[in-house]
């Protein structure tokens, strides 16, 4: 054989070789394209990919190439926008799985597909300097969580229509009591609740459109139940408060003074409490005590130490702007443009000491939460994102801070409350 044809040959056959070796992608690109064939049938599509994950943005393209090939054999062409199908993947992960999701849309109706498998190594943490965040499901139920509130050994969780207390058992949380609202509070479109810990922290209270709740366990020696009482109510929202000792001091300084006391030391409770509009379902802007500026109507909110000794309020606007009420003063944050509407304070201890972690922005079958510091009017990224399996629809923060809680909506009209804590990189 002539040298040429001789290295024609090897081309060729290393050619053939890597094309038959199984790439890392070729099982979930394989499966989730015909999954995707199954809901769409032949024909054209627009393909975008969003990557969650920590999958390295070099492997993307070929993810892309594979799943493109896949669709392909399934008789669908990925084109261009001409197409009036759009298929729209997410490639996100958690400590227990892999999840891709594909958004199919065919007109004006929208299928979603997907495929999860166990993740095949660690997540690596980000970049020095940060931190990793993590989530471990507390609960899983078929009715929504608007809020969740570990007591000692018991679970509270704030739902539309009902409160459910749980308690902590061999095989998990079983629900110990259950308080029916129906008659307390008519429901909201897209209701929203609070709770937080009562004073003494043996208790909670609870607020959601029209309608405040009080809870508090029984001694031990009376079957460990709950006393729960609600009524129809107006009153302002507890959506700060009352801080723990362990966060309140890294203020370290002046902090907002309560209602009748000229101020409040780095140790005392903290109360912030808000009027909620439960027709147009954000809070109004005013806030007791005042903070010594006039706020506008927001969703979400976070109490944050600054520098300078003083608290600072974070407000999620209902207009889109993030802004930070400081010193008599309010200044738009830059660097948030892809933040959602749900925001809350966690104290790390890494970094700063406390960071911002937040819900991506725009409506997917799969969300993520990134934490973020705040050094000055400027949001950092200090962790990567965090995909979550489904759509957060709350976030809040432990009441020591040290952790946070989040709601998700998930695939199959489940939803989950999931604890999420952070490791100093």
């Amino acid at each position: 054989m002539k040298p040429l044809g001789l290295i024609v040959a090897m081309v060729a056959l290393l050619a053939s070789e890597a094309y038959a070796a199984p790439g890392e992608w070729d099982q979930p690109a394989a499966a989730l394209a015909g999954r995707i064939a199954d809901v769409l049938g032949p024909g054209q599509a627009r393909l975008t990919i969003r990557n969650l994950s920590s999958i390295p943005g070099d492997a993307i393209p070929v993810i892309q190439r594979t799943l493109e090939q896949d669709l392909k054999e399934h008789g669908i062409n990925v084109s261009g926008a001409e197409s009036a199908n759009a298929v729209r993947i997410t490639l996100s992960e958690s400590a227990r799985n892999r999840l891709w999701v594909a958004e199919v849309q065919e007109g004006d109706q929208t299928q979603v597909a997907m495929v999860s498998l166990p993740p095949d190594q660690p997540q690596p943490g980000p970049s020095a300097g940060g931190l990793l965040l993590r989530s471990e499901l507390v609960v899983s139920q078929q009715r929504p969580a608007l809020a969740a509130l570990e007591i000692a050994n018991d679970l509270v969780v704030l739902e539309p229509e009902a409160i459910l207390i749980y308690t902590h058992a061999a095989a998990g949380w079983q629900e110990q009591k259950r308080v029916s609202l129906e008659s307390v509070s008519p429901i909201a479109r897209d209701p929203r609740g609070i709770l937080v810990p009562s004073g003494d922290g043996t208790g909670f209270e609870a607020w959601l459109p029209g309608a405040h709740c009080t809870g508090k366990a029984a001694p031990a020696d009376a079957g460990a139940n709950w006393n729960v009482e609600c009524s129809p109510s107006d009153d302002p929202w507890t959506f700060v408060g009352p801080l723990a000792e362990s966060f309140a001091s890294a203020f370290n300084a002046q902090l907002p003074p309560q209602a009748g006391s000229a101020s409040a030391t780095a140790n005392a409770p903290v109360l912030l409490k808000a009027f909620y509009n439960a027709a147009r379902n954000y809070f109004t802007g005013v806030v007791s005590p005042r903070i010594g500026v006039d706020l506008p109507a927001f969703y979400s909110a976070a109490l944050l130490p600054r520098a300078a000794g003083n608290g600072a309020l974070l407000l999620d606007g209902i207009d889109g702007k993030i802004e930070l009420a400081e010193e008599g003063s309010l200044e738009a944050v830059a660097g948030a443009r892809d933040w959602g509407s749900d925001l809350a304070a966690l104290y790390s201890g890494c970094g700063a000491g406390t960071q911002i972690v937040v819900s991506s922005s725009g409506e997917a079958a799969s969300d993520s939460l990134r934490a973020y510091e705040l050094p000055a009017l400027d949001a950092v990224p200090v962790s990567a994102p965090l995909a979550t399996e489904g759509t957060v629809t709350a976030l809040w923060s432990a009441p020591d801070f040290k952790s946070l809680y989040a709601a998700v909506r998930a695939p199959g009209n489940q939803y989950e409350v999931v604890r999420v804590s952070a490791l100093c990189n």
